[in-house]
């Protein structure tokens, strides 16, 4: 007896066969090559172009407008929808014409630190959130423990199965492996203690954080070398912002390692912290997770304007993120073409605005800077339209206009 009714085996095929049209086409070719030209330091035809919708997805694609009745059809409509509205949008969005299903990993207590986090007590409409943290006191910080992961490959499995069983010839299934922690630490303490009392103890009991950070930091390269050892590890090189030519490759076949990733980590925790204690208590151990890697992406919506000569440090950075925050001359200058500049865009200044006037001149001016240089533009974190529903199909198409002026 079939695992899913017929409609929405019919729905979910249908726009699977559009999808992989669209990632086989000529046009999503020419996005990867820019992508690529631009991280590997390249020249390309001119600056790619990417926007994150984010929150404003219930807005773009309200859960309730959805077709298919099984959960996992579901999903994957929904996921296919993004894809085509992002091809409606028109910015140099990429996706693969196979569909990846994630690892199983399985941790040896119920929570990863030994200890429950990201449970939120307040939320809003528009997703904000209140976590409750676990680390009360002082004493608390003993009861974080390090985590084993084991590979689930029976929960994998029937997961791949039921994927294949329901896409079909439509589109083929893969194994997507990644380590199950990464270089976050600055969020994992922030989860396990909260922003107030982290940033109070880094400066009234700095051994007590260097003891839990080291905990955290050896956790993580716990779950790496577990992730790697599996030898299913699979490439990452073919994502927005990410995509590249492939990190570090051998010649003899064998299983992907570390070596070969990408890998993305921030210190937005530390927005407010010095650049000596923010190297001190977060770098110092983010760089030896770094180490493992091929190629880093550094920085989020942090204002990284006074750490830029610390983050520059970073063994195997490749991509420096620049804020809207972040002042983009120093960053210029101190990056020349030796990194990627990823420059990133004030969401509130691009959904908000009455008309694109602002945005135009505000894109103008930074990419009349950024001329010569490796760099991306990028929109995130958009958690509104206020009302303007082309508006990020207006902002990709003046960002690509701009970027083939300053090409």
């Amino acid at each position: 007896m079939p695992t899913f009714s017929r409609s929405d085996t019919d729905i979910v095929r249908s726009l699977a066969s559009r999808i992989v049209a669209l990632a086989s086409s000529d046009i999503y070719e020419a996005r990867r090559k820019r992508w690529r030209d631009a991280n590997e330091r390249r020249r390309p035809d001119r600056a790619p172009v990417w926007c994150r919708p984010a929150g404003v997805w219930e807005e773009l694609l309200p859960w309730e407008s959805l077709e298919c009745r099984d959960s996992l059809c579901r999903r994957l409509e929904y996921a296919f929808r993004q894809h085509l509205y992002k091809d409606w949008m028109g910015d140099d969005h990429i996706v693969e014409p196979w569909w990846g299903l994630p690892a199983v990993w399985r941790a040896n207590t119920e929570h990863a630190w030994g200890l429950p986090t990201g449970h939120q007590i307040e939320t809003t409409d528009k997703g904000g959130f209140r976590y409750e943290h676990p680390v009360e006191t002082l004493a608390d910080y003993e009861r974080v423990t390090v985590p084993t992961f084991t590979y689930d490959r029976e929960a994998t499995d029937r997961e791949l199965s039921r994927a294949a069983e329901l896409l079909g010839d439509a589109m083929p299934v893969r194994l997507v492996c990644a380590p199950p922690l990464g270089p976050h630490q600055s969020v994992y303490l922030e989860q396990l203690r909260g922003m107030e009392p982290m940033l109070n103890d880094l400066a009234f009991n700095p051994a007590v954080v260097h003891r839990v950070m080291a905990k955290l930091t050896e956790g993580i390269l716990g779950a790496l070398r577990v992730a790697e050892d599996t030898g299913l590890l699979t490439t990452n090189h073919y994502q927005p912002m990410m995509c590249s030519d492939p990190i570090n490759p051998g010649e003899d076949g064998g299983p992907v390692r570390l070596a070969n990733l990408w890998v993305d980590a921030n210190s937005q925790e530390f927005q407010v912290v010095s650049p000596r204690m923010t190297e001190e208590f977060l770098l110092d151990y983010q760089i030896p997770v770094f180490q493992q890697y091929g190629a880093v992406q550094y920085g989020c919506c942090e204002d990284l304007s006074h750490k830029i000569g610390v983050i520059l440090k970073i063994p195997n950075l490749r991509i420096f993120v620049s804020s809207y925050w972040t002042n983009l001359d120093k960053v210029i200058e101190a990056c020349g073409n030796k990194h990627t500049i990823m420059w990133r865009q004030h969401a509130a200044s691009v959904v908000f605005a009455d008309d694109m006037t602002p945005i135009k001149a505000h894109l103008e001016q930074g990419l009349r800077k950024l001329q010569g240089h490796p760099y991306q533009v990028v929109l995130r974190e958009v958690q509104t339209l206020a009302g303007h529903v082309d508006r990020l199909r207006e902002w990709a198409r003046a960002a690509i206009d701009l970027a083939e002026k300053y090409a």
